[in-house]
């Protein structure tokens, strides 16, 4: 089976898009010449041209701008946010006018914008370089926010995203952008946003998560099979819209919830899932809960950093804790 890089799946996500529609066009700082920061898009410019993937000044006020215009102008902007925690500074074109556009115009007009941001903690970046800042836009109507967490993942939602009309805000974990997955299956050109995956089978217990806590859900599985916990992971894939019916169908097999978020439990996204799962599927639930980061800011220092993030490891313990488990012998020799 052939695999695919994370960060290559981005980068050919948009040249297939460019390639398809040429009202799609793709800006951003340091993302055409140099090829991203995180080498994501490397040789587009040289293939598309100037005109249709360039390079831009450091403004993200602009860049938000200059994206609202041209999409409500016929084009499919895609333009790169280099770090998450700038999110910011674009919040008013995207919040105020990108998500709200198609409500006030009567449902005239629409704003088929994508805006591709690196995010996430564990590569010493510290503070104000290392935060997901999908929550902050979670609770705007009009918009949509992408959280892939393989390869075949990205390139299916990046591709989505780029063909719907509505704006969308679309994350990519740096710690994910080395990573190697299988390519995606025939057929599955495109991965319907809003529509959740089942990543692993299971009966005990449905850990749901979103980016890189998908992939450390998926490793703490395989070390609780070995304590006898069976666990169904859930990618949920999009933040917005949230799909609460695969999780309430997950959870009506396994009867236990825990939901893992790179991020604060006070706000989160975490917390919203499971008030929706408790709400509409009470009877299912014996046990629900969250593993989330401290309400700090992403330490810089790398042992506090790494203690900091949800890994698998953490969600390993935590299951074990709350189940009142020990490690089974065979998962105690293998982290020896």
């Amino acid at each position: 089976m052939s695999t695919l890089e994370f960060r290559t799946a981005i980068r050919d996500a948009i040249a297939e898009e460019l390639e398809r529609d040429e009202s799609v066009v793709f800006f951003g700082e340091d993302v055409a010449a140099a090829g991203g920061v995180f080498v994501a898009t490397p040789g587009l410019q040289e293939h598309f041209g100037e005109e249709r993937v360039f390079d831009t000044p450091i403004s993200e006020m602009a860049l938000a701008g200059a994206a609202f215009g041209a999409a409500v102008a016929g084009m499919r902007p895609i333009f790169e946010v280099m770090f998450g925690d700038f999110m910011a500074l674009p919040m008013d074109s995207l919040v105020n006018q990108a998500a709200k556009f198609w409500y006030v115009s009567g449902e005239q007009g629409t704003v088929p914008l994508v805006v591709r941001s690196a995010v996430g903690a564990g590569g010493r970046f510290g503070a104000m370089h290392s935060q997901i800042h999908a929550t902050w836009y979670q609770g705007i109507p009009g918009l949509k926010i992408a959280f892939p967490s393989s390869p075949a993942e990205a390139k299916g939602l990046l591709k989505a995203a780029i063909r719907d009309d509505n704006p969308v805000v679309f994350l990519e974990h740096k710690r994910l952008y080395a990573t190697k997955g299988p390519e995606p299956e025939p057929g599955q050109e495109t991965i319907p946003l809003g529509v959740a995956g089942v990543a692993r089978d299971g009966s005990d217990l449905t850990i749901a998560s979103a980016g890189k806590g998908v992939a450390d859900a998926l490793v703490a599985a395989e070390a609780l099979q070995q304590d006898g916990v069976d666990v169904e992971v859930v990618d949920l894939r999009t933040l917005r819209p949230l799909d609460v019916d695969t999780v309430l169908e997950s959870v009506a097999r396994t009867n236990r919830l825990l939901a893992v978020e790179e991020g604060p439990r006070t706000g989160g996204w975490a917390a919203g899932l499971l008030g929706a799962v408790v709400e509409r599927g009470l009877h299912d639930l014996d046990d629900a809960w969250i593993v989330a980061t401290q309400e700090t800011p992403v330490p810089y220092a790398p042992t506090l950093e790494d203690a900091y993030i949800p890994d698998a490891e953490a969600i390993t313990a935590a299951v074990r804790a709350r189940l009142g488990l020990r490690a089974s012998p065979a998962s105690a020799a293998a982290r020896a």
